[in-house]
């Protein structure tokens, strides 16, 4: 047992059994190896919770960085899509995310901002604007995630329309880029 092991089963638990019932007893379970044979790789739940949350953003962190020449509002979009795939590809992706930090993704996040303050972008509306998409798409994705996403909360008439989580996705990523556009020189 080593500690990807640990993760990729602690992993899959989470799509099992969802963040609440993660345990470190389950896990040990899962692995036969008693509780104690999991502080060897991880001193306490919360860090196993962050090595889960740095795995399971795996697909994004690998996604391609941006290029110079590339229009920076595409992708701007597009980074911001993959966040959220990223996200919704497990189960409470976007709690087990929700207050971790970005550790091993610091280098590639200094390339992004150098890539839109290169583009034009102010410096500090480019970091606004990262920092605004990331908490807009994990906030959709928690609200999708816990099926209250569909705009049919109790509260509303019943004539209200329907609104599916990507298109009220959509539609707010284009207001953080449509409010970031004037203000570049691009």
């Amino acid at each position: 047992m080593n500690r990807a092991t640990v993760v990729a089963e602690a992993l899959n638990l989470l799509d099992e059994v969802g963040l609440d019932a993660v345990s470190t007893r389950q896990l040990a379970k899962r692995l036969g190896v008693e509780q104690p044979s999991l502080y060897w790789h991880f001193r306490t739940k919360k860090d196993l919770l962050a090595a889960m949350a740095q795995a399971a953003m795996a697909p994004h962190a690998n996604a391609p960085l941006p290029a110079p020449g590339d229009d920076w509002r595409e992708w701007f979009l597009e980074n911001t899509r993959s966040f959220r795939r990223t996200l919704l590809m497990r189960r409470d992706g976007a709690r087990l995310h929700a207050g971790s930090t970005p550790t091993a993704d610091l280098d590639r996040i200094r390339h992004k901002m150098s890539f839109l303050v290169a583009s034009g972008v102010p410096e500090h509306d480019a970091q606004m604007a990262m920092l605004t998409a990331g908490r807009f798409t994990v906030g959709s994705v928690l609200e999708e995630q816990a099926g209250s996403g569909h705009g049919d909360g109790p509260d509303l008439p019943a004539d209200t329309p329907l609104i599916d989580p990507e298109s009220a996705f959509e539609a707010g990523l284009s207001l953080i880029v449509d409010g970031l556009t004037p203000r570049s020189t691009a």
